[in-house]
């Protein structure tokens, strides 16, 4: 019988709470991330911090049941972070965000060994083990989402140990991103695509074996030292964006893990997100 591929997601989780419908979904990047990989036919954990309120609990029995493992889930003294959100024409808004007991959050001695029984791990900007990069990367491959904060002092902490380096490129990140190039000590360009390309091949200079930045509606790009790859989105009914960006990632890592090239992941990557942009919640 062939092996799965085995995935571990560690980092932030949070209660996604839609506060124009009332209704509430469990999310957050890793957790997503872990899920996806799931629905996708591997397998994977979660390794994280919940609160002891009700929320908590539903946290761990909704991952659960999506056949994640959750034996590595502390459950802190206090309460599970909380985003709320509103939804205005399938396109998710965020408001207040309550980081409850993943403040605390750091990873335990027993939890070390666990990860390295995975193929691969991966974590996030607000994941908190950022300073433990260096040791899971001595043993394990990391991908790594940084989001659309590229000015995050997190960027320069974690790409050295980063094996897959995914970031978010749109309007609300251009001033960090411009910021950024700055410090990487990059000319302005007045083409903004061409000065993304060279902000890719300076990230990657540090240490990823590719870079990996979502675009939106219009797809992806990626740099592995050699050459950029761009794939399209897969249309489709959108009815919620939320987890459509973990989506891809989780698509392409289980496709680079399966043995697809950069490019059959990227569109691995955008497939699956199609299937979460059909329905509404993360999962």
């Amino acid at each position: 019988m062939e092996r799965k591929i085995r995935v571990a997601a560690v980092g932030d989780n949070c209660i996604d709470a839609y506060d124009n419908t009332g209704q509430s979904f469990p999310g957050g990047n890793p957790v997503n991330v872990a899920v996806y990989i799931k629905r996708l036919g591997g397998e994977a954990s979660y390794t994280g911090a919940v609160g002891t309120d009700a929320s908590g609990s539903f946290m761990i029995e909704e991952i659960a049941k999506k056949g994640v493992d959750t034996s590595h889930i502390q459950v802190l003294d206090g309460k599970t972070a909380v985003s709320h959100v509103e939804l205005i024409d399938g396109e998710r808004v965020f408001g207040d965000y309550d980081e409850g007991v993943l403040a605390d959050f750091k990873l335990r001695a027993g939890d070390f060994d666990f990860l390295y029984t995975h193929d691969l791990v991966t974590t996030g900007i607000w994941g908190m083990i950022e300073g433990e990069l260096p040791r899971i990367a001595a043993n394990v491959p990391v991908a790594f989402d940084f989001a659309n904060k590229f000015a995050s002092p997190v960027v320069d902490q974690a790409v050295p140990y980063v094996t897959y380096a995914f970031f978010s490129f749109d309007e609300e990140s251009k001033e960090d991103f411009h910021c950024k190039c700055r410090t990487l000590g990059l000319e302005p360009k007045e083409d903004e695509a061409k000065q993304l390309l060279e902000f890719m091949k300076a990230i990657q200079q540090q240490g990823p074996k590719a870079v990996i930045v979502t675009l939106g509606e219009a797809g992806s790009v990626a740099w592995d030292g050699e050459q950029f790859y761009r794939c399209g989105i897969t249309e489709c009914k959108v009815a919620d964006t939320m987890g459509a960006g973990d989506s891809f990632i989780a698509g392409f890592l289980y496709g680079i893990l399966g043995g697809l090239t950069i490019p059959q992941a990227m569109k691995a990557g955008a497939d699956n997100s199609a299937v979460t942009l059909s329905y509404f919640g993360a999962w």
